[in-house]
């Protein structure tokens, strides 16, 4: 893709609720009435309505950790190991399985006063798509052909959004008008297989009519490599054993998802795409050093404003950057996106080698020898962390997040006012010059939401289920070497003796170089990672060697002072700590972290926070997530608005009985 989302498209939407012109465009689109011969005849109002687009799939989308176009939600990400909090997919006291319980993503389909849902925004690409030749004709074929490729995009990841939420979904392409009495709009649920074979002929087209690049003033569009890049993340998807039974039998799949991986990297490559950079730093830079212009590193980009590129009526937030930021930095009181645990311990050593007690792997010491994106993805007490101080003449870079007691019984106190209950936070995706002048919510770091190094990875998974270890070890070495990793024995990912353990190769590297980009929920999904279950023929966690996540916990801990106690205003390492800083890019930086090391093992020891980071009514609570969440079922407002539609298995439909749809046929 690529398409200028934030400041482009922001100023064109008030331009045109600005203007006035006979088609009263924002009135017709509210109303759902065709749009008169004229208004296609104008590029400026064809713009105007292909912005608009763009506006509703993605506006919502200001955080990174966010999924699923149009609504944009992070609850996903609160179902893995990244994020911890127990919500009801994941409680074990209860159970969803009522239509009622539904996901409410469908939406109603036809309505006549539309709201942002899948189906209105598939409504308003077919009218451009079957408007644009026939009355627009006075256009010159390259901009129709542009915008028409910009349609079959967007259609294209709509609909690959319903599929993962919901496997096979009724396929419209033609625009349809409400009616209770019409047969023809009472289209049914298609299977699988032929709604990924519409999504494909979809970017198939998209990228036969993209330009391969746009200009600099029309960056973020989508483009040829884009579309292809798509279809490589949605055949990889239909490869995977969610989608597909024979995910360990056949490479059928597997072989088109590789084909189209290598198709994309080519065309993408001749674009200009790769892996940015050959250093960590570079790595960490990819994510702010360009903003809003062309980085390599990005295939699909939405673009953030700051307050140096429009005028501050026109911005658009970045919530990322505000939830990560702590509260001594100029963040919101209670900032700071604590890591579990699991997060922490999961990166591996500085020669790529897994984080074990073999290996040297320290967990009290975590930040010790680790691999160089993990300080650019974490913080901790003691890193060094730029930004631009607006709010006072003292800036505070280095960061400390520890606690100390008050008081002999329950009275505690935290360094800088930072209460984070979890030894590192996440710093990824944050630049060094936003400012903290407004909670740092003015951000022009872009969100990146395919990167060159996914596709790597794609294509890296796609040789391992079909058995080519060596070309999959290659694929994984390139993200590996990118940072700076050693190359010694296969950059550290050892030598691979099948298939699985090559496919766990992959699966862990997507989990570490692509942490906090919204793609483990996904993982998690397509893998069926939660458990294993008979009942659905699902062996995937022992077949790759992968623990189940059911019944695990995300764990916090705060670091705490041990030395005796200090009143609450008196920070008793204040003064100890002024000359500890850790900076990844200081050439001393190992005797920075040597000196931290015994920092911390002179003065803190880890305490479980008063409340665990999962649990329910203050009761420690782990991870259950039942089979049929895998594929949701349709809300019952769907149901009752297209009431032909059948239920998914595991699901009951509007009357309680079960649902027969199955997405593996």
């Amino acid at each position: 893709m690529k398409a200028k989302f934030s400041t482009y498209i922001t100023m064109i939407l008030l331009m045109v609720l600005g203007v006035s012109c006979s088609d009263d465009f924002l009135e017709d689109k509210k109303q759902y009435k065709y749009y008169d011969a004229e208004f296609f005849q104008s590029e400026e109002r064809v713009n105007w309505y292909v912005n608009n687009l763009y506006y509703d799939f993605y506006d919502g989308y200001k955080t990174p950790t966010a999924v699923v176009v149009g609504s944009f939600t992070t609850t996903q990400t609160t179902y893995t190991e990244e994020i911890g909090g127990i919500s009801a997919m994941i409680n074990p006291n209860i159970t969803l399985e009522n239509a009622s319980d539904g996901s409410g993503y469908f939406g109603k389909t036809l309505v006549e006063n539309p709201s942002n849902d899948p189906y209105n925004r598939i409504r308003d690409i077919n009218v451009m798509l079957e408007r644009i030749d026939v009355d627009g004709a006075n256009l010159s074929q390259t901009f129709r052909d542009q915008i028409k490729g910009q349609m079959y995009y967007l259609r294209g990841i709509q609909y690959f959004d319903l599929m993962r939420t919901y496997g096979g979904v009724p396929i419209v392409t033609t625009v349809q008008t409400p009616s209770k009495d019409d047969p023809s709009i009472k289209i049914p649920r298609a299977t699988v297989t032929e709604v990924v074979n519409q999504i494909v002929a979809d970017l198939d087209q998209a990228a036969a009519l993209l330009p391969r690049t746009w200009p600099a003033s029309d960056y973020g569009r989508f483009t040829k490599g884009a579309a292809m890049a798509q279809k490589s993340r949605v055949l990889l998807t239909y490869a995977s054993p969610l989608f597909n039974k024979n995910w360990d039998s056949s490479t059928e799949r597997w072989d088109a998802a590789l084909a189209a991986g290598l198709a994309a990297e080519t065309e993408l490559s001749a674009a200009g795409n790769s892996l940015y950079g050959s250093t960590a730093r570079d790595w960490e830079r990819m994510f702010y050093v360009n903003d809003n212009a062309f980085i390599s590193e990005a295939i699909v980009v939405k673009l953030l404003a700051s307050s140096t590129t429009v005028t501050t009526s026109l911005q658009s937030n970045n919530s990322w950057e505000r939830s990560i930021r702590l509260a001594s930095q100029g963040g919101q009181a209670g900032a700071g996106v604590k890591a579990p645990k699991s997060m922490i311990d999961l990166f591996p050593m500085a020669s790529g080698k897994r984080p074990t007690a073999a290996n040297n792997y320290d967990p009290f010491l975590f930040f010790k020898d680790r691999d160089p994106r993990f300080y650019r993805t974490f913080a901790f007490s003691g890193s060094y962390w730029p930004y631009n101080n607006s709010l006072s003449t003292a800036a505070a870079p280095t960061v400390w997040a520890y606690r100390w007691s008050t008081n002999a019984t329950t009275g505690v106190a935290f360094s800088m006012g930072n209460d984070v209950p979890s030894p590192a936070f996440i710093r990824k995706m944050s630049s060094p010059t936003v400012s903290n002048a407004s909670n740092f919510q003015l951000s022009g770091t872009d969100i990146i939401e395919y990167r060159f190094a996914e596709l790597i990875l794609n294509i890296a998974e796609c040789y391992a289920a079909r058995g080519d270890i060596g070309n999959a070890v290659s694929y994984l070495g390139r993200i590996r070497k990118r940072v700076g990793i050693p190359a010694t024995d296969n950059y550290g990912i050892g030598t691979l003796g099948d298939k699985y353990a090559a496919l766990e190769a992959c699966l862990y590297e997507r989990r570490v170089e692509l942490a906090y980009e919204g793609k483990r929920f996904w993982d998690t999904q397509r893998w069926m990672l939660y458990s294993d279950d008979a009942a659905i023929n699902d062996q995937t966690n022992a077949k790759l060697g992968i623990p189940v996540i059911n019944g695990t916990q995300r764990i916090g801990n705060y670091l705490h002072y041990k030395n005796g106690t200090s009143p609450a205003g008196t920070d008793p390492l204040a003064s100890a700590r002024a000359s500890i800083s850790v900076d990844p890019d200081a050439a001393n930086f190992q005797t920075q972290i040597n000196a931290l090391a015994t920092f911390y093992t002179n003065n803190f020891e880890l305490r479980s926070p008063p409340t665990p980071m999962d649990n329910v009514s203050g009761v420690a609570t782990p991870i259950s997530w039942k089979s049929n969440y895998y594929v949701m079922g349709l809300n019952q407002s769907a149901l009752v608005s297209n009431p032909w539609l059948t239920q998914t298995i595991g699901w009951k439909d509007g009357n309680g009985a079960a649902g027969t749809y199955n997405y593996q046929d």
